[in-house]
């Protein structure tokens, strides 16, 4: 199993190109199964999870082609990526693919809406917390679907079609918001959801579905309004740039020291962590290129953050934050408010010295004067990669275990940080 070997102390000078947002590509190559034309998504990162969601696309019946490399293309150039859906062969999603993959469980809205039936297993992914699809499947119910629960599987069925309703979410769910959002474009009839999810890759999402002929109001609004068509055709997609592999390496960029030019990032995307870190005592300059981070001798301030839904600070750059305010002037408090299991990283960071304290679902972070190198382990894709944050900054070596949720979400982080001088080396088995 690989490992990644980090060497702390040098600081971060250069630019790194922001990939294509994992969160945003798997949703919108879900929705290839609505259409028995052709879907060509734009700036598609190369991650495991992509590759994941492909061998279960295929298993439905979705033939798919990568662009081969083009003039001027490098590894962190997004490829594009050609799906087609012309026949569902097979409207059953099983285990031993859905098990790998959280997201991989919203093939279960497409494939009820274009076929009438799905028969998906209960999802798998990080081990963040419970993250229950109850949600999910009350959208779908409110569509006229029936559901059950059969040893493990959920099965849907709507031999007549879906039909349009009012979709009110007890609670922010981007799950279910992507879900809703599919199966309404089919459906017969006029739907309404509301509390939906705002995020960024709900609005990509939207935008796309719009293009493949769908008719929806309000993406980005907490009430969106979808019109059922009777078919949806082929498009042309761009994936919008990572907010969270932006905050990240703004976050390893503020820990090390340095100035970085976060090359496409589109700041309206994560204000609240940039503000997050403009309060921090780092610069932050947006301009057309992206987004300058800079900081040159200043201190790490102590700044107190609660997670919230967009558009407050991502849970998904909670960890990432935590590894910056080990080495703050003063104590924070971290607050998590989305996944109640999301401090695992927590014993991880304090074998470099960290002082972390827990108090349900709040951490209280007193900064400490060094962090030394360590053996750690990777327990979850963002908790990995605040472990890598902390090794920058840290005295000595680290050596970061289980890297495999790490190729899960960024794309060639060794790369681009070796690229800025970081010491960073991938070592196999």
């Amino acid at each position: 199993m690989d490992r990644i070997r980090i060497v702390g102390g040098p600081e971060l000078h250069g630019v790194i190109p922001i990939s294509g947002a994992k969160n945003a590509a798997l949703p919108l190559m879900i929705a290839s199964l609505l259409t028995n034309e052709t879907l060509t998504l734009e700036n598609v990162p190369r991650l495991a999870d992509i590759t994941a969601l492909l061998r279960i696309l295929q298993n439905h019946g979705v033939d798919y082609k990568i662009d081969g490399k083009r003039p001027g293309e490098v590894q962190t150039t997004g490829r594009t990526l050609h799906l087609q859906a012309a026949a569902i062969v097979d409207t059953t999603a099983p285990y031993d693919l859905v098990s790998k993959m959280r997201a991989s469980f919203w093939v279960v809205a497409p494939l009820l809406a274009r076929m009438g039936e799905a028969k998906v297993s209960l999802p798998g992914g990080c081990a963040i917390g419970t993250r229950p699809v109850d949600f999910l499947l009350m959208a779908l119910e409110k569509l006229g679907a029936s559901i059950e629960i059969e040893a493990g599987y959920v099965v849907a069925k709507a031999r007549k079609g879906l039909r349009g309703g009012e979709i009110v979410f007890p609670k922010v769910t981007v799950g279910g918001t992507h879900t809703a959002l599919m199966a309404a474009s089919l459906a017969h009839g006029d739907t309404t959801i509301h509390n939906a999810a705002r995020e960024p890759e709900i609005v990509d999402l939207a935008d796309c579905l719009v293009k493949m002929g769908a008719k929806i109001k309000g993406a980005g609004t907490s009430t969106i309004e979808i019109s059922g068509v009777a078919r949806l055709g082929g498009a042309r997609h761009a994936v919008l740039p990572d907010r969270i592999e932006t905050g990240t390496y703004a976050m390893a960029v503020a820990m090390a020291g340095g100035d970085v030019l976060l090359e496409g990032a589109r700041p309206e995307l994560l204000q609240s962590a940039l503000d997050t870190l403009t309060a921090s005592g780092v610069d932050i300059i947006s301009s057309n290129e992206g987004i300058r981070v800079r900081r040159n001798g200043a201190p790490i301030m102590p700044v107190d953050v609660s997670t919230d839904p967009f558009p407050g600070f991502p849970t998904d750059l909670q960890a990432q934050f935590m590894a910056l305010m080990t080495r703050a002037k003063g104590a924070s408090r971290i607050t998590e408010t989305i996944f109640e299991n999301r401090f695992m990283h927590v014993q991880e960071l304090a074998r470099f010295g960290a002082k972390i304290r827990l108090d349900n679902d709040m951490a209280i972070v007193t900064g400490v004067e060094k962090l030394t190198g360590a053996p750690v382990m990777a327990t979850d894709l963002r908790a990995s990669v605040s472990l890598v944050i902390a090794a920058l900054a840290a005295e000595g070596e680290t050596m970061v275990h289980r890297v495999y949720h790490l190729d899960r979400g960024f794309e060639h982080l060794e790369q681009k940080l070796v690229a800025c001088g970081a010491v960073i080396e991938r070592l196999a088995g």
